[in-house]
């Protein structure tokens, strides 16, 4: 039985003009934050919120991202990862917002983001790219593909080497219930995922 009595916006893409973005913005939440840092060839560090952002594969380790191209091209982040083939996802959690907020900022490609919002740098194990010290989660990664995709930039990432803080683990392994994650939702408003619930998987 259908209720045919609720009213529908309906959208046609084809017949639609502009963007999609605050539908699918809107409609695909919470969104994980990765907060990327890099390093250009110059070696300025970059650190920049995306929340277009996922897991691609476990085996092997891999993670997305997708950048939305700027009105020149590759924005910062991609074009060092392009460059360097090297990049840090830090894991936005609660008490970082306001520092991840002040690096969507524009800043000209010589200035740091670090140094902007006053974060502190933590030297990676692998990559040659500074990671935020204040993350308690951070994965270093080696680029494995950049695909264009429309006005986007997919950044797919080998994970190398992943860092926990002792606070996110239990007997050698997170503890999901003290991951406090910052999502994106719409505009400015972000959610928090303290507000937990369970439900046993179907056989």
């Amino acid at each position: 039985m259908t209720d045919d009595s609720r009213e529908t916006l309906e959208i046609d893409v084809d017949d639609h003009e502009g963007s999609l973005y605050r539908v699918l913005s809107s409609a695909v939440v919470p969104r994980p934050i990765a907060w990327v840092s890099t390093r250009s060839p110059d070696g300025v560090d970059n650190l920049a919120p995306y929340s277009f952002f996922t897991v691609a594969s476990v085996e092997p380790p891999v993670v997305l991202f997708a950048p939305v191209d700027g009105e020149d091209g590759l924005k910062d982040t991609p074009h060092n990862v392009r460059e360097t083939e090297e990049f840090v996802i830090n894991v936005v959690t609660d008490g970082l917002e306001v520092a991840m907020n002040e690096t969507s900022a524009s800043l000209p490609s010589d200035e740091s983001e670090f140094d902007h919002a006053d974060i502190t740098r933590a030297d990676s194990s692998v990559v040659d790219v500074a990671r935020v010290a204040e993350a308690k989660i951070a994965f270093e990664c080696t680029l494995r593909d950049l695909i264009d995709v429309g006005g986007s930039t997919l950044v797919l990432g080998d994970v190398r080497h992943v860092h926990l803080d002792e606070s996110v683990t239990l007997e050698d392994r997170i503890d999901v219930t003290e991951v406090d994650a910052v999502g994106r939702l719409a505009g400015s408003l972000y959610a928090r995922t303290d507000d937990r619930f369970g439900l046993e998987r179907p056989p």
